[in-house]
């Protein structure tokens, strides 16, 4: 039990009467009711990765490029950049992933070539901290754990890794929530449509 001032649709609760749920709403996304907002994801995640991981690298291998024909015409001397590579390309990838997965689509290149989008448990879109944590924490996970770790999603129904589970986020298939866009965002079904 929990005692909250407010009531489960957030409006003051007169009086600030003990509740017994938690005082935690509940999942926005119900693989019971629907279960199309998590067909296929984790296959979908997969390609979605590769895509990324393409569109991360391009930049990198250029620069490695730039670093060593510097490296050329300076006779050397520019080769010294080569320890500024890595933890730019490290930097590239955590803007990356937070400026796309923080964007008003809530996705990566990849998954939205793949109809993926983040959402937080609660149905919000991703933010900028919370998608450059997102790649922060799925490359510890694999580094630590293995791929395997990728396993983890076909044991629950949301289809969520281990990641998911740590920061509270979902990835769900966009064009099954098309229905419940407008033409100025993202509404949510219990919200009128304008």
């Amino acid at each position: 039990m929990s005692y909250s001032g407010y009531d489960a649709g957030g409006a003051p609760n007169a009086g600030g009467a003990w509740r017994n749920d938690g005082g935690v709403p509940p999942h926005a996304f119900d693989p019971d009711i629907e279960p199309e907002l998590f067909r296929g994801v984790l296959t979908r995640r997969v390609f979605a990765f590769l895509i990324d991981l393409v569109v991360l690298s391009v930049p990198v291998v250029l620069g490695y490029i730039f670093i060593a024909v510097f490296g050329l015409l300076t006779l050397g001397l520019g080769w010294m950049l080569f320890w500024l590579a890595w933890p730019a390309s490290v930097l590239w990838a955590i803007v990356y992933y937070g400026a796309s997965l923080g964007g008003p689509r809530s996705a990566t290149l990849g998954m939205r070539v793949m109809d993926l989008e983040l959402r937080t448990w609660y149905g919000a879109p991703g933010y900028f901290v919370l998608g450059a944590m997102h790649a922060v924490l799925f490359w510890v996970s694999v580094s630590f754990l293995s791929p395997l770790v990728v396993l983890v999603g076909l044991f629950n129904s949301r289809r969520r890794l281990l990641h998911d589970f740590v920061l509270g986020t979902v990835i769900i298939n966009s064009a099954a929530r098309s229905p419940w866009r407008s033409d100025s965002g993202v509404r949510f079904p219990s919200q009128p449509a304008r």
